[in-house]
């Protein structure tokens, strides 16, 4: 079967989590992504975690790399970027993820490459973008969370700054990336040419923040942290069961009215402090207890059962052993297992999205370091002379 993108090519000169992330989507609907890795080294990734696998390549980068080749190129090198530019030529896709102004510096920018090959869609993720006066600031997940907001709203009022132990600056920069990625290549076809995309985890996380900015330009007030609460509607939050905790989003009257119904309390509609959702947000410290108190006469699981008999939405707040292993993560084929050459048998997360005409596919499970330099240039028609020319020469490292 034929996956959506399998004419492109994909440079992934890129290294951690977002600029990775991105270009292993690209691969999993059938780009053929090559990774351009340092010599001897390779993605960072490769040994981060504070756990080890048999291998040398962490459960990280196992996570982030399948649908990839590797190739081992030191751009630092005239004879390394001599090789490079023969992949760029037959190109259709980078994505790269240097500080601003490293990629000059290697003579692998936009301006450059664009040189070599006019069709080139180029993605640049970085911290903070490439213009501004942040710009050339480190950027990680962590220092965008940070900057854009989004730490000063989470955790529980009064409490320290807290950050989303999911990083969605980098895996958001990612999709975003993405998008713009495809949106190139679309239209590409009727320009004949490509085109420089700046994605950053600044703007992600500042763009992902609609709530809070609609608040904050609808009433002139900062948003504080509300811990697992909503800005929008009340109740919509975790509270305690009598054994652990769970998640209610009564969003609406009609909700709040069942949710009322089924845990004893229907006169709890009829109080002046929760008639309607304004006065639910307004009296939330005051109506979370209540809430509480009721379901303490069961566990969690036994009230989820009844409030979603009555159309309530609710769930158990589950650790990961248990959302890995629930019957909906089995039924969405959310846990695969793939083998690796040295692992074996490795369990990865699924395609969080689904194709019916060409569903996605593990093709090849995480590279290892330099696994398929010289396939994928005999592959581009180079001899066998000149690629002994560059690894003597240093292209490929020592």
């Amino acid at each position: 079967m034929t996956l959506p993108l399998a004419n492109l090519r994909v440079l992934d000169v890129s290294q951690i989590m977002a600029g990775p992330y991105c270009c292993m989507l690209l691969g999993d609907m059938g780009a053929d992504v090559v990774k351009v890795e340092t010599p001897g080294a390779g993605d960072q990734t490769r040994r981060a975690m504070g756990f080890r696998l048999k291998g040398e390549d962490s459960g990280g980068f196992l996570a982030l790399n399948r649908n990839k080749r590797s190739v081992e190129i030191d751009l630092k090198h005239p004879a390394g970027r001599e090789a490079f530019y023969e992949l760029v030529r037959q190109a259709d896709i980078l994505v790269e993820n240097n500080r601003p102004g490293v990629a000059a510096r290697l003579k692998i920018d936009f301006e450059t490459l664009h040189a070599i090959n006019p069709r080139l869609v180029y993605a640049s993720i970085s911290g903070f973008g490439q213009t501004g006066p942040w710009s050339r600031r480190p950027g990680l997940d962590l220092i965008a969370q940070a900057s854009c907001g989004a730490m000063s709203v989470m955790g529980e009022p009064g409490g320290a700054p807290m950050k989303s132990s999911v990083p969605f600056a980098d895996l958001g920069a990612a999709l975003f990336a993405a998008y713009a990625i495809l949106s190139a290549v679309i239209g590409r076809a009727s320009t004949g040419l490509g085109q420089y995309i700046d994605a950053s985890l600044y703007e992600t996380a500042l763009g992902l923040s609609v709530w809070e900015s609609a608040e904050f330009w609808g009433t002139g007030r900062v948003p504080a942290p509300l811990g697992s609460a909503n800005r929008m509607s009340a109740p919509y939050q975790a509270v305690r069961a009598a054994d652990r905790y769970m998640v209610i989003g009564a969003a609406n009257d009609k909700l709040w009215r069942a949710l009322c119904e089924v845990i004893g309390r229907p006169e709890l509609p009829r109080d002046a402090r929760f008639v309607d959702n304004v006065a639910r947000l307004k009296n939330r410290e005051a109506l979370i207890p209540l809430i509480e108190e009721a379901l303490a006469a069961a566990p969690a699981d036994a009230w989820v059962e009844r409030l979603l008999a009555a159309g309530v939405p609710a769930a158990p707040i589950l650790d990961y052993g248990e959302a890995l292993d629930t019957e909906q993560a089995r039924a969405r084929d959310m846990v695969m297992e793939i083998d690796h050459p040295v692992e074996g048998r490795v369990k990865v997360l699924g395609f969080p999205v689904k194709l019916s005409g060409t569903p996605q596919q593990v093709r090849r499970p995480a590279p290892l370091l330099g696994q398929h330099t010289g396939e994928v240039f005999r592959e581009l028609g180079i001899p066998d002379e000149r690629l002994a020319g560059w690894r003597e020469a240093g292209a490929f490292g020592s």
